[in-house]
């Protein structure tokens, strides 16, 4: 049966898709892309990059007609795959460069690239919650911000794993002392950092966080960096920031970063990196017609995304990155003194966000 289903899906095929398209599609589909760009014009308050400059990378893949591979990457991108329409070399290098920046211990990470944020915060509860469940019988408990990104909630459902809202600052860090206050010392913790709330941009205290862990916690305890917002922007502006998002010196156990916030992509797509210590926990559900373990939660994923993150981190340089990081933070400073102070009250943070104390809905 198994064979006859990889015959048939190997024939298929359709004579022209495209004459499938009516001239009314055509039109609506061609008013809807003037629609789009007209709207980035003035597209603001979401934190995305909308300069994408990927135009070489999809004049590279017409050329090639790379649009008529089904490609893949199911699977660890550090192992061989039976499915070899994949993009996993790419995917690795684009793995070790950011293990690399995030200051990971050479050869003691694993990761891959994600298809969203959210992904990857999958990715941290999932890894810290088998790795707190190989160190103890007892259940964890998920403790972060009210104020971190809204994922986190609906992750710890879908895990069903027990949740502590703590309370955050009126900056909208966590407060530590109500995370010290609402520690379960007895029960393993799984803690999510805040590197980087959406709406205020508030990025928690890792040090006071460890430092609680350490004097209160008796358990296993596994850390869990969401740096979806600011991670791929810290790297790059000074070695002070660079340290808030470094593994040996934050001693977080994974990480994830945004690729379209920061780096620019015309799709939402970003990248997960955990210790060794991690990785290694993880229930293997060996899958033979893959050649062994598939360690992601996500299955199926997108080749072209690891192929556009290799080509944007190999056609702009370090010093690119810097300025670009550096300009971000000079425009945010730039729109605040040109609204005035006496507009609005507002907030500030040591990174790009800036925002209003304002509940009106029309701002």
């Amino acid at each position: 049966m198994t064979r006859l289903l990889l015959i048939f899906l190997s024939v298929v095929s359709f004579s022209n898709p495209a004459s499938a398209i009516t001239e009314s599609q055509r039109e609506r589909l061609d008013q809807f892309a003037q629609k789009i760009l007209e709207k980035k014009k003035t597209a603001a308050g979401y934190p995305v990059n909308q300069d994408t400059s990927l135009g070489d990378f999809y004049a590279w893949y017409m050329k090639h007609e790379m649009y008529r591979v089904a490609m893949n990457n199911v699977g660890d991108p550090y192992k061989q795959s039976p499915y070899t329409l994949n993009t996993h070399e790419f995917e690795q290098e684009v793995v070790n460069y950011f293990a690399k920046l995030y200051g990971f211990k050479e050869g003691d990470y694993w990761g891959f690239v994600t298809a969203s944020g959210t992904d990857g915060n999958n990715h941290g509860i999932y890894f810290g919650r088998k790795y707190l469940e190989s160190k103890s019988s007892v259940k964890p408990i998920i403790y972060v911000s009210a104020e971190a990104h809204y994922s986190i909630k609906k992750l710890a459902d879908v895990q069903n794993t027990d949740l502590r809202l703590i309370k955050a600052t009126d900056m909208g860090h966590m407060n530590t002392a109500d995370f010290e206050k609402q520690l379960d010392p007895a029960r393993p913790a799984l803690v999510v950092i805040a590197m980087g709330t959406t709406f205020k941009g508030a990025m928690d205290d890792q040090s006071a966080i460890r430092k609680i862990l350490r004097g209160k916690h008796r358990g296993p305890a596994y850390i869990h960096s969401d740096a979806a917002l600011f991670g791929g922007f810290l790297p790059y502006v000074n070695e002070e920031a660079a340290q808030l998002v470094h593994q040996q010196a934050q001693k977080f156990d994974s990480i994830v970063v945004s690729g379209h916030k920061f780096f620019g992509f015309d799709e939402p797509i970003g990248v997960f990196i955990c210790t060794r210590d991690a990785f290694k926990n993880l229930n293997p559900f060996d899958v033979p017609y893959l050649a062994g373990a598939v360690p992601t939660i996500t299955t199926s994923r997108s080749a072209l995304g690891p192929l556009k993150f290799w080509w944007k981190i190999n056609s702009i340089s370090l010093e690119d990155f810097r300025t670009a990081a550096r300009n971000s933070m000079s425009n945010a400073e730039y729109l605040l003194k040109s609204l005035g102070e006496a507009v609005f009250g507002y907030g500030k943070t040591l990174t790009q966000i800036r925002f209003f104390l304002s509940d009106r809905p029309n701002i």
